[in-house]
């Protein structure tokens, strides 16, 4: 069961850089934020914990970030999948993908994003 009154994020992606500042901007508006730095570390973690949304990179050092989708949606089908590339020659079409952002991407319009998308699918429900 997601709960209301703080949405989970899994933040997978192998720049230190990007976990460190999207952790911050997520905690300050108000998400509990998990991160890991590869796709094993992210499947021990979905092993264990259920996501409101995972924020994938494409290119993670020990799998294609796309491998991981079918894994997050058998885990919950509620949760938002979002994947991030520096390719944007993958357009919309990221199979497994809700939603796909290019890099670089602006933090405030990625929570836009994930706002919206979130309180439509609860609203779905």
């Amino acid at each position: 069961m997601f709960s209301t009154s703080k949405p989970s994020i899994l933040i997978v992606d192998d720049d230190p850089s990007i976990l460190h500042v999207f952790t911050r901007i997520f905690e300050r508006h108000g998400y509990c934020v998990a991160v890991a730095e590869n796709g094993k570390e992210a499947i021990e973690k979905l092993n264990t914990k259920r996501y409101d949304v995972a924020l994938v990179d494409f290119v993670l050092p020990d799998m294609e970030g796309t491998a991981l989708f079918p894994l997050i949606k058998n885990s919950s089908t509620r949760t938002l999948r979002i994947m991030l590339s520096g390719n944007v020659c993958f357009g919309h079409d990221v199979k497994g993908a809700d939603v796909f952002v290019a890099k670089p991407v602006n933090p405030i319009k990625l929570l836009n994003i994930i706002d919206t998308k979130l309180k439509n699918r609860d609203s779905e429900t």
